[in-house]
């Protein structure tokens, strides 16, 4: 856990090379009213699978992430999830329901 400054943005200081970064990493500049926002939060880093198996624990496949850059990195994989979610409860009440009740408007 670490100690970050912040704008709020995504934009952060990255003391060691005493510059602000971008949310992307990059160098950005920070002038004038911009520093006024300046707050700080406690940063954990995750441990982030790159190919979203978690079964591959090579290091080249890990990475580690804040909590932010790891939910964007996995951002897809978990509305993949939702969906299939969603699709296999509808699939599951397609098997146990009377479509009869449904067409007619009954309740089970």
């Amino acid at each position: 856990m670490r100690k970050v400054l912040h704008l709020g943005d995504g934009r952060l200081w990255d003391g060691d090379a005493r510059r602000w970064r971008s949310d992307c990493g990059k160098v950005t500049a920070v002038r004038g009213a911009g520093l006024l926002d300046v707050q700080s939060t406690y940063v954990v880093l995750a441990c982030a699978h790159l190919d979203h198996d978690p079964g591959n624990n090579h290091p080249a496949n890990l990475a580690a992430l804040c909590q932010r850059c790891h939910m964007l990195h996995d951002a897809a994989e978990h509305r993949w999830q939702r969906w299939w979610n969603v699709f296999r409860l509808c699939a599951i009440r397609d098997l146990f329901e009377d479509p009869r009740s449904v067409r007619d408007g009954r309740a089970n």
